[in-house]
């Protein structure tokens, strides 16, 4: 599943490419998560005035309203000039004048909705309830270390659900706890300042390094340009059950929490 890496390598593949594109037609395949929320001809002669991410939505905004853009479990986007016609799995092409911007999603757990603006009922439904950007300047420790304080549910389950802070997906969560030196299974409320510090840290440089590596590429994500990610060649526990530690060698171990697997190293990860 496309995690805030992927969705911001995405973006950046494309969102200079496609601003000040004007919208010449609309095509839409099978029916994805959720509907457009418009006629597709009420999108023609609209202009491309940037690309936003809020946690793993993107936001293409036009001179008036804006697509919000959801990847699924299996969804991707591509944005070229000579793309082939749509096939089996794609479900969505915005054709510009710079270009056609493709959503396939073989799996159709994606969406693209249009808003005319945040302020809508649909967008506070989807938006409303994310929590702050681990990349950005508001991600402070009081607010996160409090917030840790007031759930009882192991740390790692309080990161994916992303209303305390947004976009800590099951590898990031996984690799982000490694490098902080704290047990999946802990509960939140359990951390302390100083440890709360350490994995807020670990989680911004968890996720800035793999936006530098493109991401994740774990079965067939690619980013807008077709290229693959190249962060899970690093990864120091995610999917790594049985092989040695990087750090002290002790074989890692994977557990379940909600139907997800966790990868820690019982010896670095001890509390």
């Amino acid at each position: 599943m496309p995690e805030l890496p992927e969705v911001e390598v995405t973006r950046l593949s494309f969102a200079d490419r496609i601003v000040g594109a004007r919208v010449l037609d609309v095509r839409l395949g099978k029916p994805l998560r959720w509907p457009l929320g418009c006629a597709t001809e009420a999108l023609r002669g609209r202009i491309v005035t940037g690309v936003r991410r809020r946690g793993k939505y993107l936001l293409l905004d036009f001179d008036r309203g804006l697509l919000l853009v959801h990847l699924g479990m299996s969804g991707s986007l591509r944005f070229d000039t000579g793309l082939p016609d749509a096939a089996l799995h794609d479900h969505f092409d915005l054709a510009t004048t710079q270009g056609v911007l493709r959503l396939n999603d073989p799996r159709r757990f994606g969406a693209v909705v249009f808003c005319e603006d945040e302020g809508t009922a649909q967008a506070r439904k989807l938006l409303g309830g994310l929590g702050v950007e681990p990349l950005g300047e508001d991600f402070g420790l009081a607010a996160f270390h409090a917030g840790l304080k007031k759930r009882r549910a192991p740390v790692k389950q309080v990161l994916l659900a992303g209303d305390l802070v947004v976009g800590v997906g099951n590898i990031y969560a996984s690799e982000a706890l490694f490098l902080a030196g704290i047990r999946p299974t802990l509960p939140a409320f359990r951390i302390s300042k100083p440890r709360a510090a350490k994995l807020r840290d670990a989680i911004r440089e968890v996720l800035a390094r793999a936006v530098e590596k493109g991401g994740s590429t774990l079965r067939d994500f690619s980013n807008a340009q077709g290229e693959s990610g190249y962060f899970q060649l690093e990864a120091m526990v995610y999917d790594r059950a049985g092989e040695p530690c990087r750090v002290c060698g002790s074989p890692i171990r994977m557990l379940r929490q909600g139907q997800r697997a966790t990868y820690f190293c019982p010896n670095c990860q001890k509390g």
